[in-house]
């Protein structure tokens, strides 16, 4: 069964705080006219949905695997995960990036915004919303990651769920920093082009965390193995075991986050039993289950040692 507790905690959190937060902004902006706060309502309505879609990977993930998809549905987590990632490239940077264009063009030079006393609460409670959601979100991460690099984790981890919403509300917070500078550096110097250029500089920041994302949820989608370190490691317990004279290829497949593919060729000792050669094949398994608890599937295909050289 497919584990996902942690990063469905975070996920929730984040999709109830984007939605309130959303709302909020979108009565901003419509009392001030702010173009940056469109952008930011779009931001956070954006977030919401891609909320909706990791959750819907992971309950998809954990699906039970049956003849059409014999090795379940774990990519389904990677699949809508790629679909997020996609979304916030288009739907929130571009769209974001556009309505910033359009309010420029649109300006009336020396005119600035309407009071701007909403935008500046709306913001305060929008940063207090997305650090509550922010911080169980790097709660989960920090305990997932242990004594990773955060950056060496971001590209070793199969679970997409986890850091997914670490990125959206870093970005969601300076998102909201960029919406601040833009409403009070146009407000005070009555420069609407301030507050667009806010709205650009958002899209722009989501378009770059859009393709971080969808970079690495692609590679995932495609299909990851494990590290060279833990390949090595891989083999070297199955040539361990006092049965194998060597390992061949050994090719790794994670079918989703917790859902690890071994497939490997074994040369037996020469003159080895049917039997005894079970009994290493289940030690191998329970070896490799052991160390990796991920690993559900080992397939293992004798392989003929080489011929004896002649003296």
């Amino acid at each position: 069964m497919v584990k996902h507790g942690g990063s469905r905690i975070s996920v929730v959190a984040a999709i109830a705080g984007n939605l309130i937060i959303a709302i909020i902004k979108f009565v901003a902006a419509a009392l001030t006219g702010s173009s940056a706060m469109i952008s930011e309502g779009i931001h956070s309505l954006v977030d919401t949905g891609n909320g909706g879609l990791i959750l819907l990977g992971l309950n998809r993930s954990r699906r039970p695997a049956h003849p059409r998809h014999p090795f379940g549905h774990g990519k389904s987590l990677y699949f809508w995960t790629n679909i997020v990632a996609i979304s916030i490239f288009g739907i929130g940077g571009g769209m974001s990036v556009y309505e910033g264009i359009t309010h420029i063009l649109d300006a009336v030079p020396g005119v600035g915004l309407r009071d701007p006393t909403s935008a500046y609460i709306v913001l305060a409670a929008s940063f207090v919303v997305e650090a509550s959601s922010f911080t169980v979100a790097i709660r989960q991460f920090l305990k997932a990651k242990g004594g990773t690099g955060a950056w060496q984790f971001f590209m070793q981890s199969k679970d997409p769920a986890i850091y997914m919403v670490v990125f959206e509300d870093s970005a969601a917070m300076l998102g909201l920093l960029f919406a601040f500078l833009g409403v009070f550096l146009g407000h005070v110097f009555d420069n609407p082009y301030f507050d667009g250029g806010a709205s650009i500089a958002i899209g722009l920041l989501l378009m770059g965390v859009a393709w971080t994302l969808a970079s690495r949820t692609g590679a995932l989608l495609l299909g990851e193995g494990v590290t060279p370190d833990e390949l090595a490691d891989i083999r070297r317990r199955v040539e361990s075991d006092p049965d194998v004279e060597r390992a061949g290829d050994i090719l790794t497949m994670y079918l989703g986050p917790h859902d690890l593919l071994v497939n490997m060729g074994v040369s037996f000792v020469r003159g080895i039993t049917a039997e005894r050669m079970l009994e290493a094949i289940h030690r191998i398994e329970a070896d490799l289950h052991g160390a990796y608890p991920e690993t559900n599937r080992v397939y293992i295909e004798m392989e003929s040692l080489p011929a004896p050289a002649e003296s």
